[in-house]
């Protein structure tokens, strides 16, 4: 069966395919098919090597077992590439921490629609028909069929176990709706295939006598009896006698006149049995978490008899983030759902004490279910399997909270359906989630409005008062739910003093873990907390998480650690994997991770007491090292022709990553671009300012192509103070013309103009001729816009003769394009297109795509201003094209301007307010005043042109406050047009 809404469909329920439009895809060999298999399975979620390897070849791997592995990989993706890109579908494969993960749809693998719809909640049994149905009809035969290995033949069986389960249901729904004679044909033929099915032979049995047939359905017995015997040696289960028990006695009745009866069958009563309480109390005060409140709410469709397997649910997340908080609350809501009871335990996996053995844990429970002491057993496999006998057909919630590891939790785990168990642990426990196919909940600090809310409902009217103070306070304390609760105790202990004072005490990272380590229960303090973890931790592992606190930024990547901790890329996987697991880091997007701010003060505290400040000082400039190399590399791949002008950086043996591609270069420096940041702020305030000084300049061309001003402007203002420092005047003049340029973009002409002028002066003082050309060049580009052509002329020449004297290509093309605008202001617009004209093959010489943006943005505007709107859309198109492919936000939102013009001027109106419409939103995201009042501008020709005279003027209105604020000569001509609106009708004839 086709699957609906499925443009690319994964189909495992029968031979393994995948298909676009109805059409096949080829996959390759049963390897191959069994690679694809695994990953569609575990369908977004990621699949190691190794568990590739063991359900391929199990334990026996053979020799390049890995290679393979790599080989099977790629075609698999190159298919599902080619296949994705021909349905227009999101299907990717990925290669993330963790392994491999299939990025679809988990509606488009048959596999899981087939889970949802036979899990779906239903409110009737005619409901439950109609999903169940739509479940069963996604089958085609034999499950994984085509692929090979015993995990293959493992899974299809299982999933042939899912199937039978959704059978059972569909029949037995069907028959409570008296339609008893639509289950016999389709069950019968299921039975046929599985006589050993005894869920399905009971159902087929009751359908049968439903209808009157009672001598076929006692046959059925006897057949599955004597096959159970000679098969399995065994008897009939209690669900199979009981029916034939009920048979035998009459007690299932065919009645016709009332088809929509349910059928009677008597169940002999069952002794009384103790039903356990063990549930803790709820958490006072509990805030938020509805989304993983109705997560866990979702687990009781599984719990509600649809599956053969235990549902299980491990919550993991760090120490104090309110795991067990969450699985109380939760328990407390559904635990009438479980009516044989609730079991508890505390394992104390992290705690400073012994951590409850699996052993003792058994003893409590099966005391709790009524067994005495002589009843249970001594061996610990046997009171396993005890316990197992005592949960068997039970509805049961099980919480074991605090659990180290898989092995602590394992032998806790029922045999059958109906119990639900929920885990809670630092670490993900993903042995729990491989072997026994655990739902992972990663609990994350609360949200921000949640974190004052619950600041607020432990202290009260002091957060309604002081609002500011309590959300500082929240994120001074991480929004950790425990940090939180200690700093309220903490407030609660001091009535009369002010939040704010508190939180100026909490400002110093040092003084809040010493405010925090709460003097009261040791379980309470959140230093005793995070140290459970770290002293379960490799002494390699330790001394990673040391060092990671001195690391400036919020995330990092394993090349940052290898270049941190002095060590391989791999070793700083498996680290980083090590730490993960326990969350002393979170894993996050693209490979990264991150520490929140109580555990990165713990590292550094730790740091600084156990490590000597000669190798602290040692890591942090590696790590320094590394970020300035490779941001240097990254602007390599992205703006080559301007490497000249950047600070020469030697490259560093630490691992690091290479740039095949410019946007592998723009995606690194995107990722990364806090954390450079966060390098420039830390260098120039400790004792790294030559760092902060080269970052800067490094990344002078990144920040200003992405119209990232505000950042721009931080790690420029940082350069210039360092380069102060230190005695670098040309660094500092370098930071001054950056800076300049800064206020360039932000419309802040006479700020610009007076850094411009200082850096000068500073070039001069070094007898930096390059630098000094390029303070000429943009001082005159700012005396352009202020329409001092003149003097811009005078720069812009000095710029140019210098970089001519220099052989420095890149200058001279820069000089002319922007001698070009000066020459288009003074109307000399043959002038100005030779101008541009002459940089455009300057730029195309030396391959520098920023510069031939620009110079086709600059001739599509001169050739707009000769009245050849047509040539004007075209070179205009180009630069648009351009600018976005580099990312250039700046000349994007220009040329967007221009295009909207030109389009008008040719009269494409719709199209011409569509590109304005865009340049206005680019604009607004980065800060480009002109470039907005210009939009307006152009939008206001657009709505005149179509006679919508009132919106017309508005957007004139606007378009003039923005060139007047910022002084420059397009607001005269604006109000010009205002002024002309306003005259007589009479004095309007050939206007």
């Amino acid at each position: 069966m086709t699957m609906p809404d499925a443009p690319m469909a994964f189909r495992l329920l029968g031979d393994v395919e995948v298909s676009v439009g109805g059409q096949r895809l080829e996959i390759g060999p049963p390897q191959q098919r069994t690679v694809l298999a695994c990953l569609a399975i575990e369908a977004c979620r990621p699949v190691s090597l190794q568990t590739l390897g063991d359900r391929l070849w199990g334990q026996d791997q053979p020799g390049g077992a890995r290679a393979s592995l790599h080989a099977h990989l790629t075609r698999i993706r190159q298919i599902l590439a080619a296949g994705a890109t021909a349905a227009g579908a999101d299907v990717r494969l990925e290669r993330r921490t963790g392994g491999y993960v299939l990025e679809v749809d988990r509606d488009w693998v048959d596999l899981h629609r087939f889970r949802r719809l036979a899990r779906a909640p239903c409110a009737t049994d005619a409901e439950r028909v109609t999903s169940l149905r739509s479940a069963l009809d996604l089958w085609r035969g034999r499950p994984l069929a085509g692929t090979s290995g015993s995990w293959a033949v493992r899974i299809s069986d299982t999933l042939v176990k899912e199937h039978l389960d959704a059978v059972t249901l569909w029949a037995d729904a069907l028959t409570h709706l008296g339609r008893a004679g639509e289950v016999i044909g389709p069950v019968r033929e299921v039975v046929t295939e599985h006589p050993l099915a005894e869920p399905l032979v009971a159902v087929l049995m009751r359908a049968l006598a439903l209808c009157g047939r009672d001598a076929e359905a006692l046959e059925l017995f006897t057949s599955a009896r004597l096959r159970l015997a000679d098969e399995l040696g065994i008897d009939p289960g209690p669900e199979l006698r009981t029916v034939h028990e009920a048979l035998l006695r009459g007690e299932i009745r065919h009645t016709a006149e009332t088809p929509e009866q349910n059928p009677v069958v008597e169940v002999p009563p069952q002794p009384a049995r103790r039903v356990p309480a063990q549930l803790p109390a709820d958490v006072y005060a509990f805030t938020g978490r509805e989304h993983e409140l109705s997560t866990l709410d979702k687990m009781l469709v599984e719990a509600d008899g649809t599956s053969t397997a235990v549902v299980v649910s491990a919550v993991s997340g760090t120490a104090g983030v309110g795991k067990t908080s969450l699985v109380l609350r939760w328990a407390h809501r559904v635990r009438d759902r479980f009516p044989d009871g609730q079991l508890y335990v505390d394992l104390r996996g992290y705690d400073a004490e012994r951590p409850l053995t699996a052993a003792d844990a058994l003893t409590r429970f099966l005391s709790a279910l009524g067994l005495g002491g002589r009843d249970i057993p001594l061996d610990v496999e046997d009171r396993a399997a005890r316990y197992r006998t005592e949960l068997s057909g039970q509805r049961m919630l099980i919480l074991l909270d605090n659990a180290a590891t898989v092995d602590q939790v394992r032998q806790l785990l029922p045999g059958t359906p109906g119990c639900l168990v929920l885990v809670t642990s630092r670490d993900s426990l993903a042995g729990l989630v491989a072997r026994h196919g655990a739902r992972r909940l990663d609990l994350d600090l609360l949200p921000l409005p949640d974190a004052v809310q619950l600041l607020g409902r432990l202290i009260g009217q002091r957060v309604t008062a002081e609002p500011d103070a309590a959300r500082t306070l929240a994120e001074e304390c991480a929004r950790l739910p425990l940090a939180l609760r200690v700093a309220a105790e903490l407030a609660a202990a001091r009535p009369s003093t002010p939040l704010s004072v508190l939180v100026e005490e909490l400002a110093d990272q040092q003084m809040r873990l010493d405010l925090l380590d709460a003097d009261l229960d040791p379980r309470t303090a959140v230093r005793a907390v995070f140290s459970w973890s770290y002293q379960n931790l490799a002494q390699d592992a330790a001394a990673m998480f040391r060092l990671l606190g001195l690391h400036p930024g919020q995330d990092f990547d394993a090349h940052a650690v290898a270049a941190l901790g002095g060590i391989g890329l791999q070793q700083a996987r498996q680290l980083l994997d090590r730490l993960a697991r326990v969350h002393l880091v979170q894993a996050q997007r693209h490979n990264r991770y991150g520490m929140h701010d109580l555990l990165r003060a713990y590292a550094g505290d730790l740091a600084g007491a156990l490590d000597p400040a000669s190798d602290r000082r040692a890591a942090i400039t590696r790590l320094f090292d590394f970020y300035l190399s490779t941001a240097a590399a990254a602007m390599d791949t992205l703006h080559p022709a301007e490497r000249h002008r950047r600070p020469q950086v030697e490259v560093l043996p630490t691992p690091a990553p290479v740039f095949a591609t410019t946007k592998s270069a723009q995606d690194w420096l995107n990722d990364e671009r806090a954390n450079l940041v966060a390098v420039c702020v830390h260098a120039e305030a400790h004792e790294w300012p030559a760092h902060a000084v080269n970052m800067a300049n490094t990344l002078f061309r990144y920040f200003d192509a992405s119209g990232l001003n505000t950042e721009a402007f931080k790690i420029h203002s940082l350069g210039r103070q360092a380069a102060v420092r230190i005695g670098d005047h040309g660094g500092e003049a370098r930071a001054l013309v950056n800076l300049g340029l800064v206020y360039w973009h932000q419309g802040l002409l006479d700020q610009a103009e007076e850094h411009l002028r200082l850096a000068l002066g500073r070039y001069a003082d070094v007898h930096d001729d390059i630098g000094r050309a390029c303070a000429h060049k943009n001082l005159g580009v700012v005396l352009w816009r202020r329409g001092d052509l003149e003097e811009a002329t005078g720069h812009l020449t000095d710029a140019l003769v210098i970089y001519r004297r220099l052989d420095d290509v890149l200058g001279q093309a820069e000089a002319l394009g922007n001698l070009g605008l000066v020459h288009q202001s003074l109307d000399q617009l043959d002038l100005a297109l030779a101008h541009h004209r002459q940089a455009l093959d300057l730029f195309e010489g030396i391959g520098y795509r920023v510069g031939e943006a620009y110079a086709l943005n600059d001739l599509g505007i001169v050739h707009l201003r000769s009245g050849q709107p047509a040539e004007a859309v075209e070179k205009l198109g180009r630069a648009l094209d351009h600018f976005r492919r580099i990312g250039e936000r700046a000349g994007e939102t220009e040329a967007l301007n221009g295009l909207g013009q030109a389009l008008c001027a040719a009269g494409l109106l719709d199209d011409a307010e569509a590109r304005h419409t865009e340049a206005l939103a680019v604009a607004g995201t980065i800060d480009d005043r002109f470039e907005q009042a210009r939009a307006h501008a152009g939008l206001a020709a657009v709505r005149e042109a179509v006679g919508d005279l009132e919106r017309a003027r508005a957007h004139r209105e606007t378009a003039l406050a923005g060139y007047t604020s910022l002084g420059v000569p397009e607001a005269d001509a604006v109000r010009a047009l205002l002024a002309r609106a306003d005259e007589p009708e009479d004095q309007k004839v050939g206007w």
